[in-house]
């Protein structure tokens, strides 16, 4: 999709992960550079047109510096993954063995 701009301003049709990814995390920097805007008296929507970050993400961000004091990233709950990203291929190669009987498998 592209950017669309109307009277310097991005409209609500601009795609979000266009600018940002979706599961990206925004670097220690830019989340300081939130900070210090928002310290500098920069509504949350100002910010996120200078930033151009969407206006959950700023206000998240200043959320959690307000409650916690700091805007670095906190560990995650849950369970860790337990293979790394080269078993879970090997385990695709595997699967995909079993199931295409064209493919020769060396035992070891």
């Amino acid at each position: 999709m592209y950017k669309i701009k109307h009277l310097g301003m991005q409209t609500a049709s601009t795609n979000i992960c266009e600018r940002m990814g979706r599961s990206q995390e925004l670097s220690e920097f830019k989340r300081g550079t939130v900070k210090s805007c928002y310290l500098c008296n920069k509504s949350n929507h100002e910010i996120s047109l200078l930033l151009n970050i969407p206006r959950s993400t700023v206000s998240a961000i200043i959320t959690k510096w307000k409650q916690l004091g700091t805007t670095a990233t906190q560990p995650q709950s849950g369970r860790q993954h337990k293979r790394t990203e080269r078993g879970q291929g090997m385990h695709v190669d595997e699967h995909s063995a079993q199931k295409l009987p064209t493919v020769c498998r060396v035992n070891s």
